[in-house]
């Protein structure tokens, strides 16, 4: 009996995490940040350098607040220490204060030496000149810039060598012009599934031309004033469209935007303090876009965007042929009263349309 006793002890001290396959130990590092994965190496021997081939690195400010230049020297040891023959499948980037270029820079070198397929790029300083000359990566399929930065000063280049790219998040940049007069920074990818431009803006105010045959996704946030970006498509195959934004000024496409492919629609339009100079105008020009939105099957609308429509002029006598396909109508209304009638204005063409309100 006493040594079943023991035998039972022996089970339940072993160390049955570290018998495991090194696939799955290194998946269960990947979901530490790189200071707590490197902590591990005194576990055992088995541990020591376990963390050298993980796949995924997750660089972050949080652990370094009070000593910054500590954040910098431990990015370098471990870009230094990491097993040099290990592909890197994601890097995710993210600083919070003074950041030197030259480690950027390292780090953005590193990750496309070493065939990086996802990077995530998160700073809250200024970068007058990102280093994107170094983006020439064949393996890369999805990238995500982030500068959160009240001044747009971050030059984005006329274009990308990253042919496998499928995946596109841009924030904080200033898009440059190109020779011909326009900033159309996309036409090499073409791969290009999913696009996001949030609080952009393009040079000496010219519009942003956003030229893809495979781009299905789109999404675009243009609520700064100092980020208002007037928009020309050529997207034939884009089908899911998202816009969360003030009505500014300019309208949000040209007219030769060609919206007819797109099934699915999210609108967030508030009004803004410069509806109260030009509030004629810009109910209209959010009229025009759902009249070029007319083939689509699914609609969720705020409650924001459903006030400005409500004021255009004599709305119900407004002669509205379109939607004739909604299938699905959703309304956020972040607790905000919805206008009369406008539902039905919505709704005329397509009676049997499911419609729910949150």
């Amino acid at each position: 009996m006493k040594r079943e006793r023991h035998n039972h002890n022996q089970e339940k001290n072993e160390d049955r995490l570290s018998v495991l396959p090194e696939c799955i130990l290194l998946h269960i590092l990947s979901f530490l940040d790189p200071k707590e994965a490197v902590q591990t190496c005194i576990l055992s021997k088995s541990w020591k350098n376990l963390w050298k081939y993980l796949p995924i690195l997750k660089l972050t400010f949080r652990h370094f607040k009070k000593n910054p230049k500590g954040f910098t020297k431990f990015v370098s040891q471990i870009l230094s220490l990491r097993n040099d023959s290990t592909a890197l499948h994601t890097l995710d980037f993210h600083c919070r204060g003074r950041l030197e270029l030259h480690i950027l820079e390292r780090i953005l070198k590193y990750a496309f030496s070493h065939n990086v397929q996802r990077l995530g790029v998160d700073l809250s300083c200024n970068i007058p000149q990102f280093p994107l000359s170094f983006f020439s990566c064949h393996t890369l399929t999805s990238l995500d810039l982030r500068i959160h930065f009240f001044t747009l000063t971050n030059l984005f280049p006329d274009s990308l060598d990253l042919p496998a790219l499928t995946n596109l998040s841009l924030q904080g940049f200033l898009f440059c012009v190109g020779d011909d007069g326009r900033a159309n920074p996309f036409s090499t990818l073409n791969k290009l599934n999913s696009l996001i431009i949030n609080r952009c803006a393009v040079r000496d105010k010219q519009n942003l031309y956003i030229s893809s045959a495979t781009l299905a996704n789109l999404k675009l946030i243009n609520d700064f004033s100092s980020s208002r970006i007037k928009f020309q498509l050529s997207t034939p195959s884009l089908c899911t469209f998202a816009y969360r934004g003030h009505v500014g000024f300019q309208k949000l496409f040209t007219s030769n935007s060609n919206l007819s492919s797109i099934k699915h629609v999210n609108l967030d339009v508030s009004i803004g303090f410069e509806m109260q100079s030009n509030s004629a105008d810009n109910p209209l020009l959010l009229l025009d876009l759902l009249v070029e939105l007319a083939n689509v099957e699914s609609l969720t609308i705020s409650s924001f965007t459903l006030e400005v429509l409500s004021l255009v002029h004599d709305l119900s006598k407004v002669e509205f042929n379109f939607l004739h396909n909604l299938k699905s109508l959703k309304v956020n209304t972040y607790q905000q009263s919805i206008p009369d009638g406008i539902l039905n204005f919505l709704l005329q063409n397509a009676p049997s349309t499911k419609v729910g309100i949150h």
